[in-house]
């Protein structure tokens, strides 16, 4: 019997989850993103059919734009690859469509355009992100991202940002890797937590609170389960870290809230090579805390995980 109330409880607790992630200002999209799911990929279509298909049963422009992000971000893969090479023209909305494969840029583009087709006002929007604990302190750090704002009314608390590429997936921290995982947290990301991970090479494209761009750069690097939490500050609050052996460090990190947090772990070194340590953690309804010793062996890359996922990292060098 009391299994079965485990097991219960478990799955209560993970559909209410689900549904929890499928809001957005007060929306609740389940609906929605279940009618886009019964679509499938849909193969073989225009973009004009597409769009017409998405979002013909809807009036209200951010349901729309949630039906165009849900399949963009379930049936467009990054492509590794084009990365690589960086040709513009694979990235067009046609091509896309075509090959159901894209960098940012595409993912970005094609977002717009069917954003444009439903008469939503949209913009792509070119920018910095970081992927890795090298890229910390690189101010002269190249363009690597593209996402989109949407202007849905006339105030600057109107624009949201969307972004259908981390949406879909994350890359690997040496960017050969990628891995397929949708997440709702880039469509209308709040604005303070979508700038703790992304900035814009043109500041006026920078919406609500966040980093100017010098401390964007020196900041930790933010991983997607901190962006489903909505993380808004980070404490230390540089990427960059030199600590006393057995000194202890105090981490701390505002999110939305930590109630479904069940388990915090560290990890010092690269991915081939880290250890893996439980973290004896501290929790407030927004805030998530705990003090760490490095011992004089623990330079290089720390990651905290939340849940078993990759959430903050840092680069640390043991004094």
């Amino acid at each position: 019997m009391l299994n079965s109330i485990k097991t219960t409880t478990f799955f209560f607790l993970l559909l209410f989850s689900f549904a929890a992630n499928a809001q957005t200002n007060g929306k609740d999209f389940t609906a929605i993103d279940a009618y886009v799911k019964s679509l499938g990929s849909l193969e073989g279509m225009s973009m004009g059919t597409i769009n017409n298909v998405l979002i013909n049963k809807y009036t209200d422009k951010m349901e729309k734009a949630r039906a165009i992000y849900y399949w963009i971000a379930n049936n467009i893969t990054f492509d590794v690859k084009l990365a690589k090479n960086n040709n513009a023209l694979k990235n067009t909305p046609a091509e896309v469509l075509k090959t159901r494969r894209a960098t940012a840029p595409g993912f970005a583009n094609l977002f717009q355009d069917l954003c444009s087709s439903g008469d939503i006002r949209c913009l792509t929007v070119d920018g910095f992100v970081k992927h890795n604990t090298g890229q910390i302190g690189e101010k002269d750090l190249e363009i690597n991202h593209t996402w989109a704002v949407v202007q849905l009314g006339q105030s600057p608390e109107e624009w949201y940002y969307v972004d259908a590429a981390f949406g879909s997936g994350y890359l690997s921290a040496d960017m050969k890797e990628y891995k397929k995982y949708y997440s709702d947290a880039y469509f209308f990301t709040e604005k303070a937590s979508f700038n703790q991970q992304h900035y814009p090479d043109n500041k006026a494209w920078k919406l609500g609170s966040g980093p100017d761009k010098g401390d964007f750069f020196d900041m930790p690097v933010v991983k997607t389960a901190a962006m489903e939490m909505v993380i808004t500050k980070c404490s230390p609050n540089d990427g960059k870290l030199k600590v006393k052996a057995d000194k202890g460090v105090k981490f701390n990190f505002t999110v939305k809230n930590t109630e479904n947090i069940t388990k915090v772990e560290l990890s010092v070194g690269d991915k081939k090579k880290y250890r893996l340590e439980n973290i004896d953690y501290t929790n407030s309804a927004t805030s998530l805390g705990f003090t760490y010793k490095f011992k004089d062996t623990d330079s290089g890359p720390v990651t905290v995980f939340v849940n078993g996922k990759e959430f903050v990292q840092y680069y640390v060098e043991v004094e």
